[in-house]
């Protein structure tokens, strides 16, 4: 065994000659482990949200999205679009096309995304989990074109879930200006009637501006042929979607954007990432401050130890191996510490996760919230993390005093 280790081992669990030394050591051990605990449940709680937002967006955002870096549309019909129709790992295919539209219901306007999908829309994603109502998933037949807008468009315009009144809907004519004299010449109008049904995304982007149509209804009121704005895929279950996603990419080449889940919220994640960071930075700061303690505890320590050093020192120890004795206890302080304080906060965000203790609010405000508690997920690359933080934080704080007061203390032994 490591002889420098092994004695640090003995100081760091034998009783000391006084007794304030092992309270010191205790709240050294106590503030390491609250430091840490702060740091597993803090990360944890961004995860769960982060997770939260993911499940939030997979019912309506694809696999896989293929959109066009220059301009709004793309010839849906071009070689290298309909090539990938051939991939064996592709489930569902579909074409999309959405555009900004003015609607108005009973003399209420708002301005909305008209997205016009297929009729294997729900094929394409869990889409009958975010649907509210008592209608059907229609999308148009053979007479008139049906709209499922967001929940809060609903409110805005006033058209309650069912809409007896179909909505008017205005897009700019394709290619011409306003006419001033006649304004609504230069507009291109339809109408959508209720389906019985709204979608809730729990995102404001989509339920307070967007409306699933056809296809068909889309494309003729942009007046397009076979324009689409992205294509939509779903894979095989089991598909590596990072390595088809690169296939696809290299297939089309660089007039497009091939974005998975997470490219098409990048931003929404981006920022997430940002303040996880941002968290993790500031925790590691307050655990720098905790490992303060230790350099007090190791003070005190080696200030009681002074016997014992001119005993190791007569049986040859040199001042090396001093110092690692006290830099080990240093160490084991920050490692028990970061121990308890990982099993702490494992436990309690197991606890959250089953029982969940700590609420999101009270009150009228508990129903303004998509969960009722905090979210927790525990990621365990961030815990191995969190544990090589607070050990290269503790070794780093106490490296520098121990060495300097064991250097004073053997100095002033050697003058003896």
């Amino acid at each position: 065994m490591n002889f420098p280790f092994y004695i640090a081992k003995r100081y760091l669990f034998s009783k000391k000659s006084h007794n304030a030394i092992n309270v010191i050591s205790g709240v050294s051990v106590c503030g390491v482990a609250l430091a840490t605990l702060a740091l597993v449940c803090t990360l944890s709680v961004f995860n769960g949200f982060q997770d939260l937002v993911t499940t939030l967006f997979t019912a309506f955002d694809p696999e896989l999205k293929i959109t066009a870096v220059n301009g709004k549309v793309f010839d849906g019909q071009d070689e290298r679009i309909q090539s990938i129709r051939q991939f064996p790992e592709i489930e569902v295919f579909s074409e999309s096309l959405e555009d900004n539209a003015m609607v108005q219901y009973k003399g209420r306007q708002a301005m909305v995304v008209i997205k016009g999908v297929e009729d294997n829309f729900d094929q394409l994603t869990p889409i009958d989990s975010i649907l509210y109502g008592r209608g059907e998933l229609i999308l148009h037949d053979e007479v008139v074109d049906y709209a499922i807008p967001g929940i809060e468009l609903v409110s805005v315009l006033g058209t309650g879930i069912r809409f007896l009144d179909p909505l008017e809907v205005y897009a700019p004519k394709r290619g011409s200006r306003i006419n001033v004299a006649s304004p609504v010449s230069s507009f291109h109008s339809d109408y959508l009637h209720s389906s019985g049904l709204v979608f809730a995304v729990n995102q404001q982007k989509y339920d307070a501006s967007y409306i699933l149509t056809s296809l068909a209804f889309a494309r003729d009121l942009f007046q397009y042929e076979t324009e689409v704005s992205s294509i939509d895929l779903k894979f095989e279950e089991g598909t590596n979607i990072h390595r088809v996603q690169e296939k696809i990419a290299q297939l089309l080449g660089e007039d497009f954007r091939v974005l998975n889940r997470y490219e098409q919220q990048a931003d929404t994640f981006r920022i997430m990432e940002v303040e996880k960071l941002i968290s993790y930075l500031f925790l590691s700061f307050i655990l720098l401050i905790a490992c303060f303690n230790v350099v007090g505890s190791l003070s005190m320590l080696i200030i009681d130890k002074k016997a014992d050093v001119i005993t190791l020192r007569n049986l040859g120890a040199n001042d090396d191996v001093i110092t690692k004795i006290f830099l080990f206890e240093g160490c084991l302080i920050s490692f028990f510490g970061a121990l308890v304080g990982v099993v702490l906060g494992l436990t309690l965000c197991l606890i959250q996760q089953e029982f969940g203790i700590i609420s999101l609010g009270s009150g009228a405000s508990a129903g303004a919230f998509v969960v009722d508690a905090y979210p927790v997920s525990v990621h365990w690359e961030d815990v191995l993390l969190i544990l090589t933080t607070v050990l290269v934080v503790g070794f780093l704080s106490v490296l520098y005093p121990v060495r300097s007061l064991s250097r004073r203390l053997l100095t002033k032994q050697q003058s003896f």
